[in-house]
């Protein structure tokens, strides 16, 4: 068991300055849902953070697979064209 008197371990304080309109609005969200203000932020920063890995992700895969192999697209060619022989031919 962990006790701790008056510092969490693995928090750091900080001071940020945030508009009015936006700050009065998370206090009434954080309100609404049992929140502190500190816990929401937290929770809402840290949402922000794992969309924007996962963009990034998105963005480095999607690059990759923008340019089609040379290969694979020779056997696509092959393939396609191996099916519309088929479906040609009379059964």
């Amino acid at each position: 068991m962990v006790f701790s008197i008056g510092y969490t371990i693995g928090v750091m304080k900080t001071a940020i300055s945030v508009d009015d309109q936006l700050l009065s609005e998370a206090d009434n969200a954080a309100r609404e849902m049992g929140l502190s203000r500190s816990r929401l932020i937290a929770t809402a920063l840290e949402a922000y953070l794992r969309k924007r890995r996962q963009d990034e992700i998105t963005a480095r895969l999607n690059e990759v697979y923008a340019v089609p192999d040379p290969d694979e697209a020779r056997l696509l060619k092959a393939m396609k064209a191996k099916f519309r022989a088929t479906i040609k031919d009379k059964w």
